[in-house]
């Protein structure tokens, strides 16, 4: 990973991760804010989920699109930072444990959506302070 510790976001910060600014999309991040029972339990499980790149959680960067349970399944939407993400295998399947973690969840299905795109708008104001605590501007 290459990192440039003062440098303007955009710039070479992270090797994978585009941190182009872009839109951010109504209704995003996604927090889990209001949700309750079983679904409040895996978005807390979430986050809990890091980065491999850096000490932010998935939810705090803006990865997680919906979280909705179907009996004993939790189905999670999803996206990435980068489309080629080199972790992506290791992601999914940190996303898909932590939410099974959940009381009454048996299994778990992860979907990656790339719409609409990651930008670093996405990003909650947590997981800003945690990228600045990690040398990142933004």
């Amino acid at each position: 990973m290459s990192m440039d510790s003062g440098a303007p976001l955009g710039s070479d910060a992270c090797a994978y991760t585009d941190y182009a600014a872009g839109e951010k999309p109504e209704d995003f991040p996604k927090t889990g804010e209001g949700a309750t029972g079983v679904e409040a339990d895996i978005w807390k499980a979430l986050y809990e989920v890091e980065d491999p790149e850096m000490p932010v959680s998935v939810v705090d960067l803006g990865l997680i699109y919906n979280v909705e349970v179907e009996g004993s399944t939790a189905r999670v939407e999803m996206t990435l930072t980068y489309t080629g993400c080199p972790a992506r295998d290791m992601i999914l399947n940190d996303v898909r444990c932590a939410a099974m973690t959940a009381p009454g969840i048996d299994d778990a299905d992860v979907e990656l959506r790339y719409n609409p795109p990651w930008n670093v708008n996405m990003v909650t104001e947590q997981g800003r302070e945690q990228l600045r605590e990690f040398g990142l501007s933004v």
